[in-house]
């Protein structure tokens, strides 16, 4: 995921996720479609900001076609590109902290309101999500992949839709005991 500055690029590879569907409780989109939300069932490939607490910002990929509310909510990324500029908008001690965590991440890339509804498949777009030709290689060396329950969340909280690399340091939290561990 690259957002794109005027000082130049910043981010890193996605290394924990988490998915939100149609029908869940858990799910923006549960509700019906709102104005705060609209951006959920829209087109496939939006980006979805939202605000929690208050104070933080939280950044979606929409995944479905327009219609169905589906999105996965981008929870912490590698900061591989752009460190300077991820530390001048948060302060953390050292790089694991300035994006493990989905605000933490928003707060680093500035990541705000103004980019709800924002082309993640555009690379010319002030963020996207690119593709990475050493993927593969990325998840061996940072896996293997984690499923399990979702966390910060009450409803369907026990819904296995939370996927992160198990070698990456900059996974936000980790389950003691993982449900299903996918060999890359």
């Amino acid at each position: 995921m690259i957002r794109n500055t005027a000082d130049g690029p910043c981010g890193g590879p996605i290394v924990e996720v988490e998915a939100y569907l149609s029908g869940d409780a858990a799910s923006h989109g549960f509700p019906g479609e709102t104005a705060r939300n609209r951006i959920m069932f829209g087109r496939p490939g939006q980006g979805y900001v939202y605000l929690i607490y208050g104070y933080h910002f939280c950044v979606n990929a929409v995944c479905r076609p327009a219609g169905i509310a589906e999105a996965v909510l981008i929870r912490a990324v590698e900061p591989k590109w752009g460190e300077p500029i991820l530390s001048k908008n948060r302060c953390s001690r050292e790089p694991r902290g300035l994006t493990n965590g989905p605000a933490k991440l928003c707060q680093a890339m500035n990541i705000d309101r103004a980019l709800n509804g924002i082309d993640l498949c555009d690379a010319d777009s002030a963020l996207f999500i690119g593709k990475n030709p050493d993927a593969a290689a990325f998840r061996r060396k940072e896996g293997p992949m984690i499923t399990t329950s979702r966390i910060g969340i009450t409803r369907e909280a026990s819904l296995q839709l939370r996927f992160y690399l198990d070698g990456s340091r900059f996974v936000s939290q980790r389950k003691r005991r993982p449900v299903n561990v996918v060999l890359t």
